[in-house]
């Protein structure tokens, strides 16, 4: 677990702020620089392939993006490989268009938990705790309901998420939004899990109806 501690994650994406990567803004202009000094490929493809793959790199710390897996899903659902990796995380380049569809970085157990709650499942299937990282942000459509479709994007600050079954009440914890800290997002769900932003206890409340103000940079 000591590669998943909030400091070391600060560090990492430091060094990848350095070279031009996440700002803790969820946009395309904002994350998909390739790096100070760096050639750019010369094929169009090849061009859209390594912006895709570095938006992903910056979704968690570096010291594990830059050896995971990158992947994407096809118009057909299809999964397809960007950059075949030597650890066992799993990046995502997302897509702002579509809300949900965001960059991230997943370990097993985190990955499988996201595929049940893509695939409508009444319950996770993951059989031990999995991490998440999001650290360019997201954009969702509820902080209560996992499966809510319709429901207007709410923006959503850089953060981590540890996927198991918390509960609010039982674990002593809040589910109300934080601009940083931690709380349980979709508390009282089978999908409930810990949301962080950055160090656990800090960051102030929100209430329903009250629009966050997101401070939280890496």
């Amino acid at each position: 677990m000591a590669d998943r501690k909030p400091n070391q994650q600060q560090q990492s994406m430091g060094a990848v702020s350095e070279a031009g990567g996440a700002s803790g803004s969820y946009s395309n202009s904002a994350i998909t620089t390739l790096g100070v000094g760096e050639p750019l490929p010369a094929a169009k493809d090849e061009r859209i392939r390594a912006a895709k793959i570095a938006r992903a790199m910056a979704s968690g710390p570096l010291h594990i993006t830059r050896d995971a897996t990158v992947v994407e899903t096809d118009a057909q659902g299809n999964t397809v490989v960007l950059r075949q990796g030597t650890n066992h995380w799993v990046c995502f380049p997302g897509d702002e268009n579509v809300i949900g569809d965001v960059p991230m970085c997943a370990d097993p157990m985190g990955l499988q938990w996201m595929k049940d709650i893509m695939a409508g499942k009444p319950a996770p299937t993951n059989t031990a705790p999995g991490i998440i990282y999001m650290l360019c942000g997201a954009t969702q459509h509820s902080n209560t309901d996992p499966f809510d479709k319709t429901s207007p994007a709410i923006p959503i600050g850089p953060h981590w998420m540890i996927i198991w079954p918390y509960d609010a009440v039982r674990d002593g914890l809040p589910n109300t939004v934080r601009d940083a800290g931690a709380w349980v997002m979709f508390d009282g769900t089978p999908y409930a899990y810990l949301h962080i932003c950055g160090t656990p206890w800090a960051g102030n409340e929100y209430t329903p109806g009250q629009l966050p103000i997101w401070t939280m940079r890496y």
